[in-house]
């Protein structure tokens, strides 16, 4: 009896197994098929592909508004030649990154590879003075290296691999003005030297000093012209310093000299009248060991050697003028308005200018100068 009643109950349930199984297939047989439009295929794969593109770019676009509330007003101001800049920002959240065309040259006097960024050319970069200039002056004292045997790096000498061109500035949209590069510069064993490089090309700076007319020959009564303008890179609005301007393209110092005393103090003076005071220091390529220095650099002072090349002679000019007209100078405004320059001019005492100008490397670069040459009975 166990035994039958053990069938019977397998038998039951194996039975009623298959009643179930029976009943869900007839419920699957009876539930309607839903079944998909072969001729709609293309459609719906379209309308995937907008959204896809919509969920992508509309995260970029909210972070880029996000990230700045000026976004429309910086983008009127940007240049064409901006695409690249325009596109890092937007995508900028994503940490993608787009960077414009480059080319690549090699100089056809140092053999150095040139690498351009877009909007660049061969022939704008090698017509620019201040590159010239530099490429040239950095070649001459390399060479040095390799000439005097007492030279600090004669053994393993410092080479300039490549110059890679990062950014530039053009005036009035067509000249070249500022130039960005990395100068790779090694030896053989590897060892760099720092060769990031602010290129701004030559500048000149005017001690202006006038002399009251019924003062005595042997006085000391002495006024310097200052002027104080914006300078924006320096974070202020009034900054006093002595006249100073770019020189142009040729490297004409001396007429450039008189042009910006003309522009900036109204002054018109000949040439033959300037004194340039960095000659008449008359720098020795010698130092005091006897050692051979980079006697090809110019005479001048250097005011930021460690990331910009420029270097700025001082030129000096006196003249004695009526006293009533002195106190005419000081407030007055001048500098070409066209050119976005907002001069005042303020008159000191001579004696007052490494105070006056303490913040200004030309005013105390002048100061030694005047006075060391005055002290030796060259001035």
């Amino acid at each position: 009896m166990p035994c039958m009643q053990k069938h019977l109950t397998l038998g039951g349930t194996a039975a009623r197994n298959g009643s179930q199984q029976s009943g869900q297939r007839a419920a699957s047989a009876s539930a309607p098929r839903v079944q998909l439009d072969p001729a709609r295929g293309p459609e719906i794969a379209q309308n995937m592909r907008g959204w896809t593109a919509v969920l992508f770019i509309m995260p970029i676009f909210l972070a880029a508004f996000y990230q700045s509330r000026n976004t429309i007003s910086l983008l009127h101001r940007w240049p064409p030649s901006s695409r690249a800049v325009l596109l890092n920002s937007l995508i900028s959240p994503f940490n993608i990154r787009i960077y414009r065309t480059m080319s690549t040259f090699t100089h056809p006097n140092y053999a150095v590879p040139i690498t351009l960024p877009e909007g660049l050319s061969q022939e704008q970069l090698l017509e620019f003075h201040p590159f010239r200039s530099w490429i040239s002056t950095l070649e001459n004292s390399l060479g040095l290296q390799v000439q005097n045997r007492s030279h600090p790096f004669h053994q393993d000498p410092y080479v300039l691999r490549s110059v890679t061109i990062q950014s530039f500035d053009l005036f009035g949209g067509k000249r070249l003005g500022f130039l960005k590069l990395i100068a790779e510069v090694t030896n053989s064993a590897g060892e760099k030297l720092p060769g990031s490089v602010f290129l701004r090309g030559q500048s000149v700076a005017m001690l202006v000093i006038l002399i009251p007319e019924d003062a005595p020959v042997d006085t000391d009564e002495r006024y310097v012209v200052l002027t104080v303008q914006p300078r924006i890179p320096a974070g202020s609005l009034e900054f006093v310093e002595l006249p100073a301007g770019m020189v142009d393209q040729e490297g004409q110092f001396v007429g450039t000299a008189a042009k910006e005393i003309e522009e900036e103090l109204g002054l018109k003076i000949p040439t033959s009248e300037l004194k340039c005071l960095s000659e008449m220091a008359g720098m020795s390529p010698k130092s005091d060991d006897g050692k051979i220095q980079d006697g090809n650099l110019p005479r001048a002072m250097y005011p930021s050697a460690g990331g910009c090349d420029e270097y700025i002679p001082i030129y000096m000019h006196e003249r004695r003028v009526p006293r009533d007209t002195l106190s005419d100078w000081t407030g007055r405004l001048t500098g070409l308005r066209e050119h976005g320059e907002k001069i005042s001019l303020k008159l000191i005492k001579m004696q007052d200018l490494w105070r006056e100008g303490a913040r200004d490397a030309k005013s105390l670069a002048a100061v030694a100068l005047w006075e060391s040459l005055r002290r030796e009975g060259k001035l």
